[in-house]
């Protein structure tokens, strides 16, 4: 599983990197969301999550005796979400923005001097 989840990482990543070399805004937004999920996979996967085996030491015990659920990537990967929506949405807003203003979303025909004089 851990393969699985390697080999979908590494194309999530080579996605997100291609997306982000192309000139239409859209795509490089689609990029950018798709490097955030494959940062949060890769997190997981590093982590070594554990199912059913809850992040609590048990009543009467001071230490953790075996496997147990690492808290701290879930709430790392929980708190790059939350940004990573928020990122999404300026992005998008931004993009709105400048292709009402300018008439393009393609990176080469921005040229914003020639917009900004008139």
């Amino acid at each position: 599983m851990d393969v699985l989840l390697s080999i979908i990482t590494g194309l999530l990543y080579a996605v997100g990197f291609y997306l982000l070399l192309h000139k239409g805004m859209t795509k490089m937004i689609i990029g950018i969301m798709a490097l955030g999920y494959a940062s949060n996979l890769f997190i997981f996967i590093v982590a070594r999550l554990t199912r059913g085996i809850p992040a609590l030491i048990k009543a009467g015990e001071s230490t953790v005796s075996g496997e147990y659920a690492d808290p701290i990537p879930q709430a790392l990967v929980l708190t790059a979400i939350v940004i990573g929506f928020g990122i999404q949405a300026f992005a998008i807003v931004l993009l709105r923005q400048v292709y009402l203003n300018t008439g393009t979303a393609n990176m080469d025909d921005l040229n914003i001097t020639d917009k900004l004089e008139n």
